[in-house]
């Protein structure tokens, strides 16, 4: 028994230190987004609204709190934008049951509109400082944020064509699972007591990996078939607004 309380005892002395240099978290956050790839023929058309919100988690690295590891864990709805085909005709979600075949295979200036929604979870490093010590505004940098998206849902629009236009499909198995994204982004804190902190910042996110599959996706220029794979990107930017406890 008396090893175990000097356990618990060594135990606490190290907890302790470490629980004081964390904070918690909620945030909301609104955001627009839009699609971007490689191919000068499939080009973004439109951006979207959407919006996250989620757990945020700082770890300060100094007694000061100026430095911090943040993390934490998002629902993101409606991430996307629309896409507009440049070939003759394009076959761009071959690996999706949609609702009729005619859709299948689309013509020149199709648009094609995504919306994602994941699970995200964040990591990013973040930089603190106030106008003195007692002030309770403090600014804040983060730089990188590194984001894992897991991707829940995703759904599809086809627009802009002739007795082919269709709303919400399901698309999920054109579009690849896991999505990495860097970012950046910069705001301000307010103190409003010892236990509460409104905070609130505009942020940037890139995602550097492929939203799409393109596996048995193929595009027709002229009389040309040949595969399609191309590289599309979602751009992010983001207004979080939220509260630490």
């Amino acid at each position: 028994m008396k090893k175990i309380a000097i356990s618990l005892l060594f135990l606490g002395v190290f907890i302790q230190p470490a629980m004081a240099q964390f904070r918690f978290g909620i945030n909301t956050t609104p955001h627009w987004s839009w699609l971007t790839t490689n191919d000068k023929k499939i080009e973004g058309a439109g951006a979207q609204f959407g919006f996250r919100f989620g757990l945020t988690g700082d770890f300060f690295l100094d007694d000061e709190e100026n430095y911090a590891i943040t993390t934490g864990l998002n629902m993101s709805f409606n991430q996307g934008g629309t896409l507009q085909n440049g070939y003759t005709q394009g076959v761009f979600w071959p690996n999706s049951d949609l609702s009729e075949t005619r859709f299948d295979t689309l013509p020149l200036n199709a648009q094609l509109t995504y919306h994602l929604n994941y699970l995200e979870v964040p990591f990013g490093f973040k930089l603190r400082g106030g106008l003195g010590d007692n002030s309770p505004v403090k600014f804040y940098i983060e730089l990188p944020v590194i984001t894992l998206g897991f991707l829940i849902g995703a759904n599809g629009d086809i627009s802009n064509t002739v007795g082919k236009n269709t709303e919400d499909e399901n698309i999920r198995d054109d579009v690849n699972g896991l999505a990495v994204s860097w970012g950046l982004g910069a705001g301000a804190e307010y103190e409003l007591n010892e236990s509460a902190t409104l905070y609130g910042g505009l942020f940037f996110q890139n995602q550097f990996t492929d939203v799409t599959k393109d596996k048995n996706a193929f595009v027709i220029d002229g009389t040309t078939r040949k595969n399609e794979d191309s590289n599309a990107h979602v751009n992010t930017l983001a207004l979080k607004i939220g509260v630490y406890f």
